[in-house]
């Protein structure tokens, strides 16, 4: 895990006095709203429909056990006792006050942790694989390379004020499990024929109201010159982006108006005359930071653990958790245990102090004190022995955080929606709640099988909708909430967006609704090895839209 160096420990903590004195100034009248905005926003601090948020960086998703105490000690004194991890492996606070930020600041600096850059036009939280390091199919850790980008990206005074805001995503093998293509960059570590090592760039990808597959702009970039090429495209985004139209200004734009072929031959062309300058990364300092993300002390443990298999035959409840929330680790012995933050009729990606206190705890105890946030809102635990999965489990369920629904239909990703953004059009969190509720059968759940469900309260699309197997968008009909579906989507390494259903849903209506999409696939599917998204592809959206829309017609008759 990397330690700040001299440097970030100075900047950080320099910010943080600099804020404390904004803050003072703004609660003293000295500054309005207005003049404050981009101060606070510099900083991660949101103004929502009820109060501020603040928005805790945490690059490429990994915390230490004593990172995730000091986020519950946070929770605990300045919230309302939890916080919220996000699609951007960030987690949010929903309650803070103006006048105790400065402090939470202070508290996260002493763990190594900040909001800078979690806001504004500028490279956000750079994210990456919430397997790297320990996924048999990587070729390399993409960590390294994240936290490579991110001290080149913090403070970058050329790309501080870019057109619109930036995510970069890092992934290492043909498997995307952090929706790479949905960023304005995404990087796959790859390596050429001759073996080295480099990077494919899909640059221009994006959700929101003009939902976009990043296209392959470069096959390979070497590793000495990731930054360089990265210094380019942002030069050539920074030149030409729009700055006067807010939805037309993400680089998503740009590469569809220029058209990709174009795009990529500007940035050449700029990559030319900078790729031989500082920018060139020296292997020292490649070797430098690839030391902070060396494996741990691994034991020499067996493949086949007789406790271990005995408990999964005799109890049926584990043995469905140990199918649905851990996964294959590249060494013997050891899984990787995701743990589900969506708990049956609970706001997706909510924990607790109290529960970020027990993942510290397990963290310490089972897995190098080491924890993943994923973009899909849950946390990992990415070094468990097989002989301690049991009793882990058990401590889970004391908390209520061993629900086994990873990948399933009651593993939702939601934003926030109406019940705190001042963005959106419709709630996110009942909806989730109710559909949650709904599918709260864990037999139920793994008889369906993968299926991805995401909802979005407005078009900005922070819940992923786009690229939901089943995704839903809240909209606005003269002053009701009303809920569109989209069929089809996936941000896997078979990417696709979404397909409309139809005419959208009242709220009344909506878990019918999903509900009735759950039933044609599972009537028209050829058996249980087809997932959801096999199945919509081999069918088309026609067979659903009759069956939905039939039996909708069906309820409010009969209603009537």
């Amino acid at each position: 895990m990397y330690r700040y160096d001299q440097f970030d420990a100075t900047f950080v903590r320099e910010r943080t006095a600099q804020f404390s004195g904004q803050v003072a100034r703004r609660l003293a009248g000295e500054l309005t709203e207005e003049e404050f905005r981009p101060l606070r926003l510099k900083n991660g601090l949101y103004l929502q429909l009820h109060a501020y948020m603040l928005r805790v960086a945490i690059p490429y998703g990994e915390l230490s056990s004593q990172q995730m105490r000091k986020l519950a000690y946070i929770a605990r004194r300045y919230d309302k006792g939890y916080g919220h991890f996000t699609t951007r492996q960030n987690i949010q606070y929903n309650w803070p006050r103006l006048d105790d930020v400065p402090a939470i600041l202070a508290h996260l600096a002493e763990v190594e942790m900040h909001a800078i850059q979690t806001s504004g036009n500028c490279i956000r939280n750079v994210t990456a694989d919430h397997f790297a390091g320990i996924a048999a199919d990587e070729v390399e850790d993409p960590r390294i390379w994240a936290e490579v980008i991110r001290q080149w990206s913090t403070l970058h005074p050329e790309f501080s004020y870019l057109p619109r805001k930036f995510k970069i995503c890092l992934i290492a093998s043909e498997h995307d499990r952090a929706a790479m293509r949905t960023h304005d960059i995404g990087l796959r570590i790859v390596r050429n024929a001759k073996g080295e090592l480099g990077f494919a760039f899909y640059t221009g990808g994006g959700q929101g109201r003009t939902p976009i597959i990043g296209p392959l702009v470069k096959d390979f970039v070497a590793q000495e010159d990731l930054l360089s090429y990265l210094d380019a495209t942002l030069r050539v985004y920074n030149m030409h982006g729009r700055r006067d139209n807010i939805y037309k200004a993400r680089i998503k734009i740009l590469v569809q108006a220029l058209g990709a072929e174009e795009f990529t031959r500007q940035v050449d062309e700029e990559w030319l005359r900078i790729k031989d300058s500082v920018l060139k990364l020296p292997e020292a300092e490649v070797a430098r930071i690839r030391r902070y993300f060396a494996p741990p002390d691994y034991e020499k443990l067996p493949v086949y653990v007789e406790s271990f298999e005995d408990k999964k035959l005799s109890d049926p409840d584990f043995a469905r958790w140990i199918r649905a929330n851990t996964h294959d680790h590249k060494v013997d012995g050891y899984r990787i245990v995701s743990i589900s933050l969506k708990p049956v009729g609970a706001a997706p990606g909510d924990i607790t102090a109290d529960q970020m206190d027990l993942v510290a705890d397990l963290a310490d105890t089972y897995s190098f004190g080491e924890i993943r946030a994923t973009h899909r809102q849950n946390l990992i635990l990415p070094h468990v022995r097989q002989q301690d999965l049991f009793e882990m489990w058990q401590k889970l369920q004391g908390v209520k955080l061993a629900e086994p629904n990873i990948d399933f239909v009651g593993d939702i990703i939601a934003c926030p929606g109406l019940d705190y953004c001042n963005l959106a059009n419709a709630r996110s969190i009942p909806v989730a709640q109710r559909i949650s509720r709904r599918f709260s059968d864990p037999k139920r759940q793994a008889e369906i099988g993968e299926l991805r469900l995401n909802i979005s309260g407005c078009i900005n699309a922070c819940g992923h909708h786009h690229v939901g197997h089943i995704g839903i968008l809240g909209v606005d009909k003269k002053g009701e909430e009303f809920y569109q579906v989209t069929l089809g989507g996936s941000s896997a390494e078979d990417i696709s967006l979404g397909k409309i259903l139809g005419p959208a849903f009242s709220y009344d209506e909506i878990t019918d609704a999903v509900e009735a999409v759950v039933d044609t696939y599972l009537d028209l599917r050829t058996g249980p090895a087809e997932r959801f998204i096999d199945t919509y592809r081999r069918t088309g959206i026609d067979p659903f839209k009759e069956k939905v829309y039939g039996s909708l017609k069906e309820r409010r008759s009969a209603a009537e």
